[in-house]
């Protein structure tokens, strides 16, 4: 099995800095589209996400996961479909007690590609990370994932996390118009 696995905020939604309200979810242009070009290439598409607005107490579980539901239903009404979404509520510094810890799962860690590795039988040598983010990049070069740094949202210039991309987009349409190329 491959897949893709996708950075959320700044990949495939508009990047807010924090996002705590449904009402701040607005899809980047093309993402739908691109996400569908996916699905035709019969890859898995894979969020995962750092959501420290957990740690920090701002949102519930439950609440992400209904801007999760929101987020899946947009894409859907326009033909995309997302196979699975991972998220690492934890945060070294949290508010909250029980999410403060140094965890596998949060990026630049590996801990939910590994999980959707074993969930979904996924080739991780088959397989890329898409993200704006050095975190992003740094996850899929430890998890041994092909990876693509998008120019949307964060556009790669957070904290450097020593990975360098295997390839750059302008956009996730972009992204996904490279690895089209290598699927061939």
């Amino acid at each position: 099995m491959k897949a893709v696995f996708l950075d959320r905020d700044g990949t495939i939604n508009r990047e807010v800095n924090v996002l705590r309200d449904v009402r701040q979810l607005r899809l980047l242009p093309g993402a739908a589209k691109a996400i569908k070009k996916l699905n035709q290439l019969r890859l898995l598409v894979v969020v995962i996400t750092n959501q420290p607005v957990i740690a920090r107490g701002w949102l519930t579980e439950k609440e992400v996961e209904y801007i999760h539901d929101v987020l899946i239903r947009r894409l859907a009404k326009r033909g995309a479909k997302i196979d699975a979404i991972y998220y690492c509520p934890h945060h070294p510094n949290a508010n909250l007690k029980k999410y403060r810890i140094r965890c596998r799962c949060r990026k630049p860690g590996i801990g939910m590609i590994q999980k959707a590795v074993r969930e979904f039988g996924i080739d991780p040598r088959a397989s890329w990370v898409i993200g704006d983010s050095g975190r992003d990049v740094a996850a899929g070069k430890k998890a041994g994932v092909r990876t693509i740094l998008v120019a949307t949202g964060y556009g790669g210039k957070d904290i450097d996390y020593g990975a360098k991309p295997d390839f750059v987009a302008r956009n996730l349409q972009a992204a996904v118009r490279i690895i089209t190329r290598h699927a061939k």
